[in-house]
């Protein structure tokens, strides 16, 4: 069961393009957002839809597959861990980020 400790599984649509970046020391980062809305009944039965964004980094292979692949809209399914981290914006503000590192990809829905 240890493996499950810190496990993330998310099937989603890419919001935008993904975002890839080339480190020099020739590894690779791919960045995109993906979306996944649970529908449900409230109380009144009306339809609730309820869309969750999740950040999602990818490194080196995955992110060429990524970079290749994957664009805006195309569906995904994304195994990987939940990682936290903090960073200061332009203005020196603390920002804090939540975010799935992606570990294995699954390209889903159409060819096209």
């Amino acid at each position: 069961m240890s493996n499950l400790s810190n496990k993330v599984q998310l099937i989603g649509h890419l919001g935008a393009d993904p975002e890839i970046v080339n480190l020099t020391d020739g590894k690779k980062i791919a960045k995109f957002s993906i979306a996944t809305t649970d529908r449900y009944k409230n109380k009144q039965g009306e339809l609730v839809s309820d869309t969750q964004w999740h950040n999602v980094v990818a490194w080196n292979k995955t992110a060429e597959i990524i970079e290749k692949y994957v664009t805006k809209g195309k569906q995904v399914g994304v195994d990987g861990k939940l990682t936290s981290r903090s960073y200061e914006d332009k203005e020196g503000n603390k920002k804090y980020i939540t975010e799935v590192v992606c570990n294995e990809l699954l390209l889903l829905g159409s060819k096209a």
